[in-house]
């Protein structure tokens, strides 16, 4: 996706205001992590982080007023490089002009925020986090089924926006058509929304393009929804077997995150909204703990057994 996160962006999104070093609001943050330059204060600049946003809290800030002239002057002068992104002071406190005067000359932005330093730092975290999280798009609808995320695939022309359309009827929600965004978050978790040129519209051949809320109502569409499920529609084969039990656990890898997969064949008479609908109930209920195909196999064992038994 390559999202190009800058200075000013920070400055945009939060209550931050502007101090010292205007020439670099442009400056291009490249990472998440935010560095909180304690040791660096004591004069140790040997694994300065410097291409990442520096946060001055309350302790950093104590210190630093503590030492000589000399001594601050070395230390702002190695805390503002060509790369910093920023420098982030917390708790509204007084910038000291030693400060201001390297940021001003390096065009290092200096910036301040009335909140304390941990939800500072909590905040920036997370929107950076949200930035720079891995991105992809998927052909494909995504539906919310009693608050499971499916995300129903196959190719074009095998019935998937009738489907979701059908879905809708049926009191689900909409999350998106045709195309999919997906980024992830955190090691295990998609979530999936619509390109904002077509939200809440679904097309279907025949009819055009449909306006899924105005239709319908708010309560059938969602702008995002976390992915729990694929299931892939495919044109009847009847050279295939297909899995008649649900033993076998097939899955579709999205970027790092492996998702539970039901191949589903369509074939006309077969209600492929209600088949979706429960696989999406079967899915909660495997995440309570029980599993259909399961049960229906140790049945199936018991039964052999016993009838052995009575021989």
């Amino acid at each position: 996706m390559g999202t190009m996160v800058r200075t000013k962006d920070l400055l945009e999104t939060f209550n931050l205001t502007l101090v010292a070093g205007k020439d670099g609001i442009h400056r291009e943050i490249i990472t998440s992590d935010i560095s909180r330059p304690g040791i660096e204060m004591t004069g140790y600049f040997k694994y300065y982080p410097k291409e990442r946003l520096q946060l001055i809290g309350k302790t950093e800030m104590t210190y630093f007023l503590d030492l000589t002239e000399e001594e601050q002057k070395d230390r702002v002068e190695q805390l503002c490089t060509d790369v910093t992104p920023g420098i982030v002071i917390s708790r509204g406190m007084k910038v000291p002009e030693v400060l201001i005067e390297a940021a001003d000359q390096t065009g290092v932005p200096i910036l301040l925020s009335p909140r304390k330093t941990t939800r500072v730092i909590s905040r920036l975290t997370n929107y950076l986090e949200a930035k720079f999280a891995p991105f992809t798009a998927i052909h494909g609808v995504l539906v919310d089924i009693y608050g499971v995320g499916v995300l129903i695939t196959g190719q074009s022309g095998v019935g998937k926006s009738e489907t979701a359309l059908e879905l809708v009827k049926r009191g689900h929600r909409l999350v998106a058509d045709d195309n999919v965004e997906i980024r992830q978050e955190d090691y295990d978790t998609l979530i999936g929304n619509s390109p904002p040129l077509i939200e809440h519209m679904l097309e279907i051949r025949g009819l055009g393009i449909i306006n899924v809320m105005t239709l319908f109502g708010a309560g059938a569409v969602r702008s995002y929804k976390k992915i729990s499920m694929v299931v892939n529609l495919e044109n009847w084969d009847e050279k295939k077997q297909y899995d008649r039990l649900g033993l076998d656990e097939d899955t579709m890898k999205i970027m790092d995150v492996a998702l539970p997969k039901a191949t589903i064949p369509v074939r006309p008479g077969r209600n492929l909204a209600v088949i979706i609908e429960v696989a999406a109930m079967n899915f909660r209920l495997k995440r309570m703990g029980v599993n259909a195909a399961e049960e229906f196999s140790d049945r199936l064992t018991n039964m052999i057994e016993h009838s052995n038994d009575i021989e």
